[in-house]
């Protein structure tokens, strides 16, 4: 993705992966555990770094059809329109942020986050969300892929899965070249 020569210095987006009711709140349907909400404090915090500098913030949200494929793999869940498919409540959603809907694991499977990166001209972006070896994990791929810069916080990660986070963390450095601190 190129660098947008309109924006001089240090630009940064802040891609916020899945903080959603159903992942975060104990009677979600895929309810991520106790290191999901863990994080919840830490990704509000970066929320507002990112807003105050001007930065851009990017929500990419889980949200379904009653009938999507995708409860093949995974129960019912974010339904759009559904409690489940809010945002967590504790977190800020700023103005200018832009919160994009998903169908599938892919938060650039037409989604428009590509156009909405490319018209930013971030020098980084950090990623941060739910769950760490699933959609987290694609997004940096989808990043990495596009030639995009990436850090991953794990303070700003979680998943149900301990060892797959891990995992997850490990690829995103040595696979896809993400910086993970």
């Amino acid at each position: 993705m190129a660098r947008n020569s309109k924006h001089p210095g240090t630009r940064r987006a802040l891609l916020v992966v899945d903080m959603l009711r159903a992942f975060l709140e104990p009677e979600g349907s895929l309810y991520c555990g106790e290191a999901s909400r863990d994080i919840i404090p830490y990704v509000a915090r970066r929320i507002r770094t990112f807003a105050r500098r001007g930065d851009l913030v990017v929500f990419i949200c889980d949200r379904h059809d009653e009938a999507d494929p995708e409860f093949r793999l995974y129960p019912p869940h974010c339904v759009a329109g559904s409690w489940e498919a809010e945002i967590v409540g504790d977190l800020p959603v700023p103005d200018g942020a832009k919160v994009l809907a998903k169908t599938t694991l892919d938060p650039f499977f037409e989604t428009g986050l590509e156009d909405v990166l490319r018209r930013f001209g971030p020098d980084e972006v950090e990623v941060v969300g739910v769950c760490t070896n699933i959609c987290v994990l694609i997004a940096v791929i989808g990043l990495a892929v596009r030639e995009v810069p990436t850090v991953v916080r794990r303070k700003g990660v979680a998943t149900f899965d301990a060892g797959a986070h891990d995992v997850a963390l490990a690829q995103m450095e040595s696979v896809f070249g993400a910086k993970v601190t």
